[in-house]
């Protein structure tokens, strides 16, 4: 079921949360992907992928998904925010923040709260009150992984 959110939104949009995964158009989330420059995807394992998340959201306008948002999580202590997509045709309308606060608001009580920004997003999370980790490491996947999210070794 769609739900207005002329709240956060002005009712232009609307937004599910945890919809039947069933409905969505896997192909047109991998166009967004690769509209964002995030490649190297396939819808059935983006399809697989979301299945596999504890808290999902889609925003719609006028019935095509425009920007989409999951939390990957254990339920208590751990959870990050992936794939925070918002088509860049609707950028700069607050969707982005609205995913995150949406998703974050779903994750009270838990120990840590995380997410892995895309390179030059670092002051869209600031201005949402995200800090930086100084804990956190990653396993690079390849070498564009190590220049765009690795510190440079001295």
């Amino acid at each position: 079921m769609l739900l207005d959110n002329s709240d956060m939104l002005n009712s232009a949009f609307q937004i599910e949360h945890n919809p039947d995964l069933e409905q969505i158009d896997w192909e047109h989330i991998l166009f967004l992907f690769q509209k964002i420059n995030w490649k190297h995807r396939e819808s059935a394992e983006i399809k697989n992928a979301f299945k596999l998340s504890t808290e999902t959201i889609f925003v719609y306008h006028e019935a095509k998904i425009i920007a989409f948002g999951r939390v990957i999580g254990d339920g208590r202590y751990y959870a990050m925010l992936a794939d925070i997509v918002v088509d860049p045709d609707y950028q700069g309308k607050g969707l982005g923040s609205f995913l995150v606060k949406s998703l974050n608001d779903k994750l009270v009580n838990y120990h840590f709260v995380n997410l892995s920004a895309a390179p030059g997003a670092d002051r869209f999370y600031k201005s949402l009150g995200w800090k930086k980790q100084t804990t956190a490491f990653i396993w690079p996947q390849g070498p564009k992984q190590l220049r765009q999210h690795c510190e440079k070794e001295n």
